[in-house]
């Protein structure tokens, strides 16, 4: 058989009862950026910042997952490609959640909105920030739509799906036949998986810089764009091993998601997981053996004097100090679980195991977008991140997300399967 007639789309109507628990998700978001606006702006606009930065990253992360696999030709991976892609559907979201973001700039930067400290004067500005990382937003967006497109089109044709038939038409117009839609897709996916994934890390490591690393003007690290842009990334894999455990008795997929499969996309959240320990520490170190004021600030505002000093005499009430413990928190989700779960081959082929893991990696890495953001803002008091408003916010989007990927599986292309012809 040939590759072109393996995978068709598949069509499933809704799930009701996720549907409507997502909606009530995103009403609790709603009203509670709502009423924030009326007794807290800068707290609605610093949750939405976080919340924004860990979904888009994510969401860009899981496509150049799929680059990566085209551009090495994985065909090891199978549909499991199709997954990763689906996480997608949430870049063009990205694009425009960022536009709004610019009513609460002035609420997120708050050190340099209105004048950067020297010499920063001319770099860090509103019009030059937005205007940059819109730009590579809008661009990213763009080339992900049309990969989406031409990575589905092959699967999407004489495909009967009600609530998408125009989309379906669209996205299949001018057809020339099963195999030869492969091989142009293919073909066309070999030269956009690469520009991708090299705009992703390019682009992100400057948004790293200018959303995150800029909330503390006077604070600089050349290794945190590569340290910013792999969290998203591997937060990307974890999402698909994630989704993939969880559809992995669907029918079509129940022949998919195989031991091997699940086993090598454990070995990928391992091994990630292990390279941003990596990144991170190379960050820290030198930032630890240079002791500059100006470098130090940074680890000092989220890891207290604990780990500036005496780190081989380890003081229990140095956890009190600020934002301490949601930093470790966040290492503990990030790295030592995954980590210490994943050393055994058994553990990464057991579909329990490994979604357990990608989970605690997830909000891991939610927790450590929070720790990025909030110190710099808020750095002596570490209760302001899980207040109500802030929680509700991240509820809010939280639904939003899910929902779109139930879009995506169940109605809107879906993820093809295989073909019960």
């Amino acid at each position: 058989m040939s590759a072109a007639s393996v995978y068709k789309a598949n069509p499933r109507d809704l799930p009701g009862g996720a549907a409507v628990f997502c909606l009530v998700l995103i009403g609790i978001g709603v009203l509670s950026f709502g009423m924030g606006l009326t007794r807290d702006p800068a707290a609605v606009w610093r949750a939405f910042h976080v919340n924004w930065l860990y979904y888009g990253a994510m969401a860009q992360g899981a496509l150049t997952l799929s680059c990566a696999l085209v551009i090495i030709g994985a065909n090891w991976a199978g549909p499991v490609r199709y997954v990763a892609e689906g996480l997608a559907a949430w870049v063009p979201i990205t694009f425009l959640l960022a536009i709004i973001g610019i009513a609460g700039g002035e609420h997120v930067f708050v050190h340099w909105w209105h004048g950067a400290p020297h010499p920063r004067e001319a770099w860090l500005t509103p019009g030059r920030v937005y205007g940059t990382d819109l730009s590579i937003l809008g661009v990213l967006a763009v080339l992900s739509v049309l990969y989406l497109k031409t990575s589905f089109r092959p699967a999407l044709h004489g495909v009967e799906a009600p609530r998408a038939a125009g989309l379906f038409q669209s996205w299949t117009k001018d057809w020339r036949g099963d195999e030869v839609e492969w091989q142009v897709s293919q073909k066309k996916l070999r030269v956009l998986a690469p520009i991708t994934a090299l705009i992703f890390a390019f682009g992100y490591g400057m948004i790293g810089f200018d959303q995150v690393m800029s909330l503390t003007p006077t604070w600089f690290s050349n290794i945190f764009a590569w340290y910013f842009a792999w969290g998203g990334f591997l937060n990307g894999v974890a999402a698909t091993a994630l989704i993939c455990v969880l559809i992995r008795k669907v029918p079509g997929w129940e022949v998919e998601i195989t031991a091997d499969r699940l086993h090598d996309l454990g070995k990928m959240v391992f091994a990630f997981s292990i390279f941003w320990m990596y990144l991170f520490f190379s960050q820290y170190i030198v930032i630890w053996y240079g002791n500059l004021p100006e470098e130090t600030q940074f680890f000092q505002m989220r890891l207290g004097s604990q780990f500036l000093q005496d780190t081989w005499g380890w003081r229990w009430e140095r956890l009190e100090e600020p934002w301490v413990r949601l930093s470790l928190a966040a290492w503990v989700g990030c790295w030592i679980i995954p980590f210490l779960v994943l050393l055994g081959q058994a553990a990464k082929k057991t579909p329990q195991v490994l979604g357990t893991v990608c989970c605690f990696l997830l909000f891991g890495f939610w927790l450590e977008r929070n720790a990025l953001v909030w110190p710099s803002i808020s750095p002596g008091d570490d209760s302001v991140w899980h207040a109500g408003i802030p929680i509700g916010i991240g509820l809010g989007f939280l639904g939003a997300f899910v929902l779109v990927q139930l879009l995506v599986h169940r109605v809107f292309p879906t993820h093809p399967l295989p073909s019960r012809d």
